[in-house]
């Protein structure tokens, strides 16, 4: 185990910055998820970590070694990719083995290594077939297995479940954090999908055009998003976001949009005087509107005070069912606003209705460049 230390981090291909000085503490045992849309650098910098990708600038510690110059085989650490590449003419025992084989293990002390990785993993009735013979979440196992037996300082992910269907990605997630927690490792994994950030990582690290945007636990950055980019990557479906002003009526502090007027919670008025008349993004996530009118006829403690002046109107343009809760996509003005409702509702497209906003929840940003939370306690 082995905290992982990036200092001015910076990769360049030719004229383009892959990676732009970055700064990034991982603490020994932590599981850290690097998530980003494609092209942010997330799995550039997992390859400078492992020894793959030569660093332009900057630093790597692992541990108390700085490894800038170490070959991969050097840095004692695991790294598990989205292609499984096991070896198809060996058997899954011989795949698990191999790494140890190469560091000079003798087969005495290999089988009792290969023998607690794969029970470890569920495989033990797998270890003599061949890659060929096993499914895809088993394949991954092995990939895995062949990490594990090395008991490595850390252990880095490249999207290693990409390949797998949706039921299978969901039951890997699952044990890959049991896996972190008996193991208590250092793990890096580096994903585009939110979902697998918020679900797997103690901490999650937001990248964008090669540069950390934000870091923190899932619900840190869930509840509170330093700028808009975060905020509409982190969550899903994503946050919805209105063009607005704030201003300040005789009855109190309003947030104005193109279609509708909405009041904001006394407690946040006196923090958020700085932007009176200035243009803000207002974000609301859609888990955080609610119908007026079922709010009305539960008494609902969601949001015991069910406000009209805090309603907006709009017509449903399309239902989607999920089961458990249903998304909404209902037209506000000249804006498609994304809400996540109770199922047992009786909607139909082309309907109208009315939403109440939870504004305690209300998130603004300003509306200039670079984007950033407007904060308030």
């Amino acid at each position: 185990m082995a905290k992982i230390t990036l200092s001015k981090l910076t990769k360049r291909f030719g004229e383009y910055e892959a990676v732009k000085g970055i700064d990034l503490t991982i603490a020994d045992g932590e599981f850290a998820v690097l998530v980003g849309p494609s092209g942010c650098g997330k799995s550039t910098t997992l390859r400078m970590i492992a020894g793959l990708e030569e660093i332009t600038s900057g630093e790597i510690t692992i541990g108390d070694t700085v490894v800038n110059d170490l070959a991969p085989k050097h840095r004692d650490i695991a790294m598990v990719f989205q292609e499984y590449a096991l070896y198809p003419h060996m058997t899954v025992r011989k795949n698990l083995a191999f790494g140890l084989k190469m560091r000079g293990y003798k087969k005495g002390e290999q089988a009792p290594l290969v023998q607690e990785a794969a029970n470890m993993l569920g495989i033990s009735e797998l270890l003599e077939r061949k890659p060929r013979e096993l499914s895809g979440g088993q394949r991954q196992r092995v990939a895995l297995g062949r990490a594990i037996v090395r008991k490595p300082k850390a252990f880095l992910f490249d999207e290693p479940l990409s390949n797998l269907d949706a039921k299978l990605r969901v039951q890997m997630r699952a044990e890959l954090s049991r896996l972190h927690r008996r193991l208590a490792t250092t793990m890096i994994y580096v994903t585009h999908d939110q979902v697998e950030a918020m679900t797997m990582g103690t901490k999650i690290v937001i990248m964008k055009d090669g540069l950390i945007q934000q870091v923190g636990s899932p619900m840190e950055v869930y509840r509170r998003p330093l700028n808009q980019f975060v905020a509409g990557f982190i969550g899903s479906p994503a946050m919805n976001f209105f063009k607005a002003m704030l201003v300040q009526r005789a009855e109190g502090v309003y947030v104005e949009a193109a279609s509708f007027r909405v009041p904001v919670p006394e407690r946040l008025c006196g923090p958020y005087q700085c932007v009176l008349g200035r243009e803000v993004i207002f974000g609301i996530r859609p888990e955080d509107i609610h119908s007026f009118e079922l709010l009305q006829q539960q008494q609902s403690a969601i949001l015991p005070e069910c406000r009209a002046d805090s309603m907006i109107c709009g017509e449903v343009e399309v239902i989607e069912p999920l089961g458990p809760e249903m998304l909404v996509l209902v037209k506000c003005g000249d804006q498609t606003t994304v809400v996540r409702l109770d199922p047992r509702l009786d909607l139909e497209v082309g309907q109208d209705i009315n939403l109440q906003l939870d504004m305690e929840k209300m998130h603004l940003f300003d509306a200039a460049h670079p984007h950033a939370r407007i904060e308030a306690p």
